[in-house]
């Protein structure tokens, strides 16, 4: 893990290049890859296969058809929250994520805006600079801080987000919207937040961060109750595991939406 680590930290000169943050390619609705992207995945790319040559390499920013999901396999986000990194919003993480046989087993998720590194191996604890992270012990909606995402590449599906999005806030404490799935994990770990939702998130965006999470003690399932899929998108609620089953309640109310998330 620490020679993990110190590799994954050699990334931020090319995060804090804000020259390559502005480099920028338009893939779809609200979907950009900038110059940043591609360097950090380019730099781990090759060091990773010279260290670990037995496993496989998934990213955002590359063709995955290859892959096959029974074996090991390296996921990495090279910036989750481009769309943040792009207007400086200072929220955005590097975040790599180790699946064996579908399941994942080891995180790293580094923000070099505060050199905040959170990791997490299974069985042996989550860590925040090498120190011990615990969820929060909120035991319900109206003590709880949540952070809900938009499905910004999915605007059709704004209405019934924004319906669940309501229904959240109206529960909670109040809501709050990061912007990098991977960061809404390790906030939820560290108990800085109590909970998340986001719908139609790719495996990258959570392979590294739902580690950290359990490993905290917390809580990471589909809206429908099912392991996250490391082959396709899917509708991630996270928490703090005190206020689980009261948050999926929430975004499942009256069965209105079982059958589409």
């Amino acid at each position: 893990m620490e020679e993990l680590i110190e590799l994954i930290k050699e990334t931020k000169r090319i995060a804090l290049d804000s020259g390559s943050a502005q480099d920028i390619t338009i893939k779809g609705t609200a979907d950009f890859v900038t110059k940043v992207d591609t360097g950090i995945q380019e730099f781990l790319r090759p060091r990773l296969k010279t260290l670990y040559p037995d496993i496989q390499f998934m990213s955002e920013e590359k063709d995955n058809s290859t892959i096959d999901p029974r074996g090991k396999v390296w996921i990495l986000d090279p910036i989750d929250g481009t769309t943040n990194l792009i207007h400086d919003y200072k929220m955005s993480a590097v975040s790599l994520g180790l699946v064996e046989n579908g399941e994942p087993v080891l995180g790293v998720v580094y923000d070099p805006f505060t050199d905040e590194l959170f990791c997490a191996e299974k069985g042996k604890g989550a860590f925040l600079n090498s120190e011990r992270i615990h969820v929060s012990d909120a035991d319900s909606m109206e003590r709880s801080l949540i952070s809900i995402g938009t499905s910004p590449y999915y605007k059709e599906l704004a209405d019934e987000n924004f319906d669940i999005i309501k229904r959240i806030f109206i529960s909670a404490e109040d809501i709050r919207r990061c912007g990098s799935a991977a960061m809404d994990l390790c906030y939820t770990a560290c108990g800085r937040i109590d909970g998340y939702f986001e719908r139609r998130l790719k495996p990258w965006d959570y392979a590294a961060g739902i580690v950290i999470l359990r490993e905290a003690g917390g809580c990471v399932m589909t809206v429908s109750g099912g392991e996250p899929s490391y082959s396709f998108p899917s509708d991630i609620v996270a928490s703090n595991g005190k206020i689980h089953e009261e948050l999926n309640g929430i975004i499942n109310i009256g069965k209105q939406v079982d059958n589409k998330l």
